[in-house]
């Protein structure tokens, strides 16, 4: 494991351990950040931990050909009962994640300093966000870092049922439009397999990282 010092400098990913932390230490600076992602790393620590930065493999990611869209969602969308907006309230959307229980956590890696981090970048419009609303109220979003040919997802909430899968689903329409070539979603979960994400090798993900046209 590599300890980072003040140098903007990442060792190459496949330098990480079998769990898929690949250093230790730095900041988050809006220039680490932005490098960290454009190679194929992202950060992920508990408060009150050193920052650890990981680069996994295999790598969960949506080729947008390969979005699956259930009946059920289909059935909802038609219905009208969402509204989806983009980068309109990116800090209450990284606030709401923060603060959203999820099962088998204890707490949140969305520090408060991560939080200050990202919404500088989305200042610099690097960290977009998207927003599902119902009846003027925010009831689901999702937020990651957009390097203009991927968007690397980081976390999304719900407060009503399917809202983050219904920012998931416009997130990737928009991307297909726009001829993004995938949506990193990081790490396997089943929600994500739902919708039609799969794991492939790390330097697959690589491959295409590095592909900017």
């Amino acid at each position: 494991m590599y300890f980072l010092k003040q140098e903007l400098f990442f060792p190459a990913v496949d330098e990480a351990n079998p769990d898929g932390i690949l250093a230790i230490g730095g900041d988050l600076s809006p220039e680490r950040l932005l490098l960290a992602y454009k190679s194929g790393i992202f950060p992920w620590f508990e408060e009150g931990e050193p920052l650890f930065w990981w680069a996994p493999n295999p790598r969960m990611v949506l080729f947008l050909d390969e979005l699956v869209v259930s009946k059920s969602m289909r059935n909802l969308h038609n219905r009208n009962i969402f509204t989806v907006t983009f980068n309109q309230n990116f800090r209450e959307v990284i606030s709401n994640c923060q603060q959203i229980k999820r099962s088998g956590q204890n707490g949140t890696w969305i520090t408060n300093d991560m939080i200050e981090a990202y919404c500088k970048l989305n200042e610099l419009g690097i960290a977009k966000s998207v927003e599902v609303w119902q009846n003027q109220e925010l009831i689901g979003g999702l937020y990651g870092m957009d390097l203009g040919h991927i968007f690397c997802g980081e976390s999304m909430f719900s407060k009503v049922s399917n809202a983050s899968k219904v920012a998931f689903i416009a997130l990737a329409n928009q991307l297909k439009i726009a001829n993004y070539k995938l949506l990193d979603c990081q790490v396997y979960n089943e929600h994500l397999e739902s919708l039609g994400c799969k794991e492939i090798d790390r330097e697959d993900f690589m491959r295409i990282l590095n592909t900017d046209s």
